[in-house]
Order: structure tokens, then C-alpha cells, then sequence
């Protein structure tokens, strides 16, 4: 797993709108980078309706949202669409950023044990090094707690 202090591993995914983005082409910004299991499912929609309500705040921290599924470009734009998201949201279809960031991991629900993206979220500074890692995120109220450590981040600098 990731630790914070460490360079953030790079990756270029397509957004919503089939756009490439590349997480170091944002250097110079705050970047939040949430993973999440699945587009429009409950704890799925709840962390990212919140975190497009607080989106204005990050905004003047100078600070950027992203959210990465394994779901496909279509379905992210119809999740956004459906639920009037403003986040950015980018599909890792192959896996290649859950990966990176060790979020795909072995879940068990029900018994059964499967691969899956575990809900988790980082913050990467204005430099690409992470100063915030947490792996088994809950979704509700989580985008307000980020909110507010990228706030003491900023009051440090």
C-alpha cells in the first residue's frame, strides 16, 4: 500500500468524454483521487454527489477531483448525467491505476471472495507526492473530511 511522503504514481485514463487525462499533467494543483467499486451503486452515488457539492471549495484550494471505477467511459457519462455529477471521472477498464495505487484488492461479501476495487482516497500535492492515504474508505461524509485536511494542507503551505 501506498504511503504518504512517497511520488505519486503517474497514469493517463480516459474521462467521461473519452478525453485523456494524465494525473502529472496536474502538477501545480491539488489533486484529489478517490476510488470507487461501481458507477451508480448506493455508497458509490452518495460519495460522489458529495464530493460534487463541495466541489466550489476544492475549487479555491486549488484543488482538483477525480474519481476512478473500473467502469467504462459510457457508463461514467451516464453515471454523471444520471445524478448531475461534476467530478471528474475517469475509466480504468484495463486496471492499470488500481494497480498502481493497490486498491485492487481480494473482498469478501456474503462469503464469496472476489477481486474488486477497495473504496479509497488520496491526495496528492501541488509537487505529485502524496500526503494522504486511506484504504477502506466510507462513503458518507468522506468528501467533507477530505475537504477539510486539504484545507489544513493548504493553511500549511
Amino acid at each position: 500500500m501506498l504511503q504518504p511522503g512517497t511520488n505519486s504514481p503517474d497514469f493517463s485514463l480516459p474521462d467521461a468524454d473519452m478525453e485523456l487525462v494524465k494525473l502529472s499533467s496536474l502538477r501545480g494543483k491539488h489533486v484529489v483521487l478517490y476510488f470507487y467499486p461501481k458507477d451508480d451503486t448506493p455508497g458509490c452515488t452518495v460519495e460522489a454527489i458529495e464530493f460534487s457539492d463541495l466541489l466550489e471549495q476544492f475549487d479555491a484550494l486549488n484543488c482538483v477531483i477525480i474519481g476512478i471505477s473500473r467502469d467504462d467511459c459510457i457508463s461514467h457519462a451516464d453515471f454523471r448525467d444520471k445524478h448531475g455529477l461534476s467530478v471528474t471521472l475517469l475509466a480504468d477498464v484495463d486496471g492499470e491505476a488500481c494497480q498502481k495505487f493497490g486498491v485492487w484488492q481480494e473482498k469478501e461479501k456474503d462469503g464469496v471472495r472476489k477481486m474488486g476495487i477497495v473504496r479509497s482516497t488520496f491526495v496528492i500535492n501541488s509537487t505529485g507526492q502524496l500526503c494522504y492515504c486511506n484504504y477502506k474508505v466510507a462513503a458518507k461524509g468522506h468528501a467533507a473530511e477530505v475537504l477539510h485536511f486539504v484545507q489544513t494542507l493548504q493553511s500549511s503551505n
